[in-house]
């Protein structure tokens, strides 16, 4: 296993440093140029490993301010967990010696309005695929509808905040995480690795952290707001 290279508390405050200067209008677009190129030819060396859904408007490397080498990141619709994530991740921690995980989630997100679709009383017609897919995100769904509501089982996407949706979806996205791997687990466990979940807002550009599992020391945002 490839041994971190900084701490979790390092990682991450490098990678907050890039968001805030992206959202400031401060990009320094490091790491991206024929020096770089160069460096990276036979190895790699990504101090943070990101999850994230794969909606056009997270552009990870745009903004965190981040170059070449600088993240390993695999993304689906909805940042759900499946076998290859799992493995990445794993892959990202034990050959890379990434210390940072980082699940990043969106408001307006498609997945989630999806997945709202889904669970009310007349779905929408889609594909096998996505319905497998979007499946894993309804629980959230159904404990944010269920919490609130008492008349039906079935949601009503007026009636509902799709964006707590998935916040919630985000913090069971990070649990999932875990229950999949014992070996990203056990690097928790052991301190050298920590998972931050963040939920990125598209107007501001900010992404802002709701979970942390690990050895981070950050402000955390409720998951209710």
């Amino acid at each position: 296993m490839t041994a971190p290279r900084v701490t979790p508390q390092q990682a991450w405050d490098a990678f907050a440093a890039g968001n805030e200067r992206f959202v400031n209008g401060a990009s320094a677009h490091p790491n991206q140029d024929v020096e770089r190129r160069s460096e990276l030819v036979n190895s790699q060396t990504p101090d943070v490993a990101l999850f994230g859904c794969s909606d056009s408007r997270l552009a990870a490397e745009i903004i965190f301010d981040c170059g070449l080498g600088d993240l390993f990141i695999a993304r689906n619709m909805g940042h759900v967990v499946a076998e290859s994530i799992t493995a990445s991740m794993e892959y990202a921690v034990t050959a890379l010696g990434s210390a940072l995980i980082v699940v990043l989630a969106h408001d307006s997100c498609g997945a989630v309005a999806a997945a709202i679709d889904q669970s009310s009383r007349a779905p929408s017609e889609t594909t096998a695929s996505v319905r497998h897919t979007l499946a894993p995100i309804q629980p959230s769904v159904q404990q944010l509808w269920l919490r609130d509501n008492t008349d039906t089982p079935y949601a009503d996407a007026a009636r509902i905040d799709a964006n707590a949706v998935g916040r919630l979806h985000l913090a069971a996205t990070v649990n999932e995480l875990l229950r999949a791997s014992r070996v990203i687990s056990d690097a928790v466990d052991r301190g050298t690795v920590a998972i931050v979940g963040c939920q990125y807002r598209l107007t501001e550009g900010r992404a802002v952290p709701y979970t942390v599992v690990g050895p981070v020391e950050l402000e955390l945002a409720s998951l209710d707001d």
